[in-house]
């Protein structure tokens, strides 16, 4: 039963700094020798990229929803088996959703630190962390730590508020240009920050004179090994598109089709970069609104992706990715890209948020899990071959299938079904 130290890095809202403070943690204890692992609650993909630079491992998603228990449990016991710090990044706050991170924190154990942002506040906040820590019995809490504090006589009023017993974990200032640039779907994706490393060093010095510094107390994961995944896929050559169009890959995706047996060739669209000979092509989501002039230069891509389609040959297309192959893309500007034409209508930005939430895809290949997240609607006469449905048993997104295409606004977890996600591919 491997053991490890671990901390789940909480707040009582988005937008508080979990993931730079989570980041900051990261870098400290890694830049000390240690060996750390950190995984982030839900199906975000940007958090996830962040968090992977500043620890030097891939950072795996735990979501009771989208990837289930048992996925989350042997990704963390196997990760106590090889590292010295097991961080976790919550999602929202602590208590929101259905799947909640608490739920999260209290199935495995791991002790809660509460990181509140305290740039509006004085005595309030001993308030709120009282209320974090006893809302939920039973939920292992470790204590707080204030974010964007103003000054030291502003830190000292907020450690003098907080409840008797309650540990303190320090003070970090507001440090602008240790943030990390956001865009309409979060953060920036990790290779788009320039000075991302420089950002991480600023970030890991704040915490390392508080009590966050410190190992917190080991966590014993114990969790069955997965069943072993058939090499259903041997032989067989994916192409995998991946630059700043085509970000969005879950690193779990990529090592369940190499469990597979696949061999896997990635490539960037954006740079000019032909298709590799292939059996099959993945085309992540991403951010094609943000490149279609980019794209719509790109045309002996979009033809050789023609021509793979049209020799029976299997492609899936996921958000950003399905985007590109409508004849056209409406950018929020009102630009209008002419791209793939794989899929006759247009993907049109909207100004808010047009979909988002966990849901299941029952192909025929077998059912899947994934999320959807976009701000754009597809506008097309083509009919759906199925409709994900939703937790709750209503419709969700619509999946376009033409012989070996295979479309839609979901973002696939491949390792809950390996087997279908095999037969997509073409197994």
């Amino acid at each position: 039963m491997p053991a490890c130290p671990a901390l789940f890095i909480a707040a009582p809202a988005s937008g508080q700094g979990k993931t730079t403070v989570t980041a900051a943690l990261a870098r400290l204890h890694a830049r000390q020798g240690r060996r750390v692992r950190v995984f982030k609650c839900g199906p975000d993909f940007l958090d996830p990229m962040i968090h992977a630079a500043a620890s030097g491992q891939p950072c795996y998603n735990l979501d009771l929803g989208m990837c289930g228990e048992a996925d989350a449990a042997w990704r963390l016991a196997q990760a106590a088996a090889t590292s010295d710090l097991i961080l976790v990044e919550g999602v929202m706050g602590l208590f929101d959703g259905q799947p909640s991170g608490a739920d999260i924190a209290h199935r495995f154990g791991i002790p809660v630190l509460a990181m509140i942002a305290a740039d509006a506040m004085a005595q309030t906040f001993g308030a709120i962390a009282h209320g974090l820590a006893t809302y939920r019995p039973g939920l292992a809490f470790a204590g707080v730590l204030a974010n964007r504090v103003a000054s030291p006589r502003h830190a000292q009023l907020l450690q003098d508020s907080l409840p008797p017993g309650m540990a303190w974990y320090g003070a970090l200032p507001r440090e602008t240009q240790a943030s990390l640039p956001e865009r309409h779907l979060g953060l920036l994706q990790a290779g788009e920050i320039a000075d991302l490393d420089m950002r991480l060093e600023r970030m890991a010095g704040a915490p390392a004179a508080t009590g966050a510094a410190d190992l917190p107390p080991a966590v014993t994961f114990t969790a069955p090994p997965p069943a072993p995944i058939p090499p259903l896929l041997a032989g067989r050559r994916i192409a995998i598109a991946r630059d700043a169009a085509y970000g969005f890959i879950y690193p779990a995706n990529l090592d369940t089709l190499r469990a597979l047996g696949a061999t896997l060739h990635f490539f960037s669209p954006l740079a000019g970069e032909p298709l590799p000979p292939c059996d099959a092509v993945w085309l992540p989501g991403g951010y094609p609104e943000l490149h279609g002039a980019n794209l719509a230069r790109q045309q002996p891509f979009w033809a050789a992706l023609t021509r793979h389609v049209a020799a029976g040959k299997p492609l899936l297309a996921e958000c950003g990715g399905m985007m590109g192959l409508f004849e056209e893309l409406v950018a929020q500007d009102g630009s209008i890209y002419r791209l793939g034409g794989l899929l006759p209508g247009r993907c049109v930005m909207q100004p808010r948020l047009a979909a988002l939430g966990t849901q299941t895809a029952a192909f025929p290949e077998g059912r899947i899990q994934g999320h959807t997240f976009h701000y754009s609607r597809a506008m097309t006469e083509l009919t759906p071959a199925l409709v994900a449905t939703k937790p709750d048993g209503s419709p969700g997104e619509a999946i376009y299938r033409r012989a070996g295409l295979t479309a839609s606004y979901l973002h696939l977890y491949f390792a809950s079904h390996p087997e279908a996600v095999a037969r997509l591919f073409g197994a």
